[in-house]
């Protein structure tokens, strides 16, 4: 009701949704009503490049009226012709048009989408424009501009900065926080630091948040859904005799560099503690070679007691997730010597071949395993075939981790969900395991406080 009020008033609104609480069906509904009311023809969705491919499934599965959808993929023609084939759709239907974020603002995209003259524009996982000086983020501000009706749609609108808001809510209806990025943090931010350009903290900040609402609905999972519980168990690996040395050489040759390195930054400190996660994840890489050198096997032994367990023995499901390609890798061959039938995405995977490979492992009982890089499908798609997700490594990102966690633990799943995390003792991977456990993105905390990490 609130929803349909903002709207059709020409404003945006927001379904700010936690992750499984279905905004996306409610995204296609709030469209559906729209259009069959007449106040629409033309929808414009952006979104994660990863996420793209999966609205038209949702709208396969979920929209009771007439529509067609084309998701713009391929270089800068194909994207066109895309959008051009759908404005001359010949049958009275709403017309969607799917983009991702990056694409937005390139030449001649950017002038297509607004001569489309979209009469909805729909921001899914919004949180991508929450930086307002970023190319993507002022293409947005045009199109949402020229636009009657607008939507944001995020479980984390929020994720590191409360001014995080800005950008989105200046998409959706500046009129809510203004059009001056600067007046928004004076009003809500305390500065502090060298010459006053760092927030040291908030003010008013009760204020900002009935501001918030005003313009959108929240919905957790504890108050939407009766979904079963979430167990989380720790698996460790020990590091013993070579590998231990191996391990506590790299450690102590990445502090020595630290040391001397002059000014410390996040990327170098990040960098050094890549190639400890990557030894954990039993690989290392000689500057000067061209092919990751396997070493350590302990994580890959346990996950394959695992496949024994529950995938061969059981018969259950399982996703996997890890960081590096060449995790992906390994752990396929494993799968492969195991003759297990699995289905993988990783950064190489073409985006429109995504969803038939989700699909595969959703339907098909004899594809036990979906085995993917976080960073590549943590983020919009479902897996609740599974009801068991192993993370044989995590990225230092707490959104991406609380995304991911959310592929099983979502609308459709109807068993406990379980969460197996591979851990070798006393190395990088409990540091990242506590960061994340206590909510924080590594990669901002790691510069003050860089050597309790090695």
């Amino acid at each position: 009701m609130a929803a349909g009020k903002k709207t059709a008033e020409g404003r945006g609104f927001g379904f700010l949704f936690e992750m499984g609480c279905g905004k996306t069906l409610t995204a296609i509904a709030t469209m559906g009503a729209a259009y069959e009311m007449g106040a629409i023809k033309t929808v414009l969705i952006i979104a994660p490049t990863s996420v793209c491919s999966v609205w038209p499934k949702e709208f396969d599965e979920y929209a009771d009226f007439k529509y067609n959808v084309a998701v713009l993929l391929g270089d800068k023609q194909k994207r066109l012709a895309a959008l051009r084939s759908l404005a001359a759709f010949p049958f009275e239907a709403l017309r969607v048009a799917v983009i991702n974020y990056e694409s937005t603002w390139r030449e001649g995209i950017f002038e297509a989408l607004l001569d489309w003259h979209p009469d909805m524009i729909i921001c899914d996982e919004s949180q991508r424009i929450k930086e307002p000086k970023a190319k993507q983020s002022r293409a947005m501000h045009e199109l949402g501009d020229a636009a009657k009706y607008k939507l944001i749609l995020s479980g984390t609108p929020i994720q590191n900065n409360a001014i995080d808001l800005y950008s989105q809510y200046r998409f959706l209806d500046p009129t809510v926080f203004g059009t001056n990025f600067f007046a928004f943090r004076n009003r809500y931010a305390i500065m502090g630091g060298f010459d006053r350009r760092q927030i040291v903290g908030y003010k008013d900040l009760d204020k900002l948040i009935q501001k918030e609402h005003s313009v959108a609905y929240r919905v957790t999972k504890e108050e939407a859904l009766d979904l079963p519980e979430q167990t989380f168990l720790t698996q460790y690996i020990t590091l013993e005799g070579k590998d231990k040395q191996l391990y506590n050489q790299i450690k102590r040759d990445s502090f020595a560099e630290l040391e001397d390195g002059g000014q410390i930054t996040a990327p170098t400190v990040l960098t050094k503690l890549l190639r400890l996660q990557q030894f954990t994840g039993g690989f290392i890489q000689a500057d000067e070679g061209i092919k990751p050198e396997f070493v350590f096997k302990g994580k890959i032994n346990a996950l394959e007691d695992i496949l024994d367990d529950y995938v061969i023995s059981a018969g259950k499901k399982l996703v996997i997730f890890c960081r590096f390609r060449p995790e992906i890798d390994l752990i396929s061959d494993s799968l492969k010597k195991k003759k297990i039938r699995f289905a993988s995405i990783y950064g190489d995977i073409k985006i429109e071949d995504r969803g038939p490979i989700v699909e595969d492992f959703q339907k098909n009982p004899e594809t036990k395993v979906f085995l993917a890089q976080i960073d590549t499908a943590g983020l919009g798609i479902t897996l609740t075939a599974a009801d068991t997700c192993v993370y044989y490594s995590e990225n230092f990102n707490y959104a991406a981790y609380s995304q991911s966690l959310a592929r099983i633990h979502r609308i459709g799943q109807k068993n406990r969900c379980t969460y197996i995390h591979l851990v070798v003792e006393h190395s990088i991977d409990e540091t990242i395991l506590k960061a994340l456990a206590r909510k924080e993105d590594l990669a901002k905390t790691v510069v003050d406080d860089w050597r309790q990490y090695f």
